[in-house]
């Protein structure tokens, strides 16, 4: 049995590996797959993917393509979720701020630096045509220090998942502004080169078993309650999510890679691009 360490946000995007584990699907495949949650989400995983703490990543697209072009010795193996994020962009719901436009020049929360909180932020400011150079950040590491650091004025917005924030705007302490897009899929499965290397049969039996549930993730009979219940979230809201978000089972494609890497590198969060080889490995 080789047992493999995986880790990922808390999120509802994730569920399918907990379904896979708990029906010992990996088991059958002589893979102990122990899953880990990170609440402080993409910064950390990457963090983790570099020291080893962890073996795979369920992570967001851009912030770790940033990583592997800054040195983080990992790869691209997969597409997880195809379609983009829905970033919702809050205030306290006391705040002064009624539009996105009233937060130039204002303080941003981000879970850490190299999040996809951090990341989203300048794609925001891009879009709103703000001088992303002036972007000024708090680092509160989870969505509880945005609830604080919003509530206390320490920072005056947050981007964070649009349907995990709902709860929050809808028990009146955030209040949604509008939303951001991310210009490509959202999530993508990466592995540390030394686990591809010595482990590439088990990282491919892997990905079987988690495309196939994937695949078939919409017609588990009442998936929509058992979201709901699980991650605190309104049935109507849970239904809205699942109709606008598709999972994939295919490798991510150059011309993907190509448009973040050149938006990274408009926005100087990177300062060079990396080959599709140093990023991506198809298994």
């Amino acid at each position: 049995m080789t047992t493999l360490n995986i880790s990922g946000v808390p999120e509802h995007f994730n569920l399918p590996w907990h379904l896979c584990i708990d029906n010992g699907e990996f088991e059958t495949q002589n893979i102990n797959l122990q899953w880990t949650d990170v609440p402080e989400g993409t910064g950390k995983l990457c963090q983790m993917l570099r020291s080893g703490e962890t073996d795979i990543a369920v992570i967001l697209t851009e912030g770790i393509v940033k990583d592997i072009v800054a040195g983080n010795p990992s790869k691209i193996v997969q597409v997880y979720v195809e379609s983009p994020l829905l970033w919702g962009i809050h205030v306290s719901a006391k705040s002064k701020y009624q539009t996105i436009a009233d937060l130039q020049n204002t303080k941003v929360a981000i879970s850490r630096l190299g999040s996809g909180s951090q990341l989203m932020a300048y794609v925001n400011a891009h879009q709103q045509g703000w001088k992303t150079e002036t972007l000024s950040f708090e680092i509160v590491n989870t969505i509880d220090g945005a609830v604080e650091a919003l509530t206390n004025g320490t920072a005056d917005y947050f981007m964070w998942e649009h349907f995990m924030t709902k709860p929050l705007v809808d028990k009146n302490i955030f209040r949604n502004l509008g939303d951001c897009l991310t210009p490509w899929p959202c999530f993508v499965i990466a592995v540390r080169d030394e686990v591809l290397q010595n482990h590439p049969e088990q990282i491919k039996a892997l990905l079987q078993i988690i495309n196939q549930t994937t695949s078939e993730f919409k017609e588990i009979p009442s998936i929509d309650k058992t979201l709901a219940s699980k991650y605190h979230q309104k049935i109507e809201d849970i239904q809205q999510w699942l109709s606008l978000t598709e999972w994939s089972q295919k490798p991510l494609q150059a011309e993907v890679l190509n448009n973040v890497q050149n938006q990274l590198h408009e926005l100087a969060l990177i300062d060079k691009k990396g080959t599709f080889a140093e990023i991506v490995k198809t298994v």
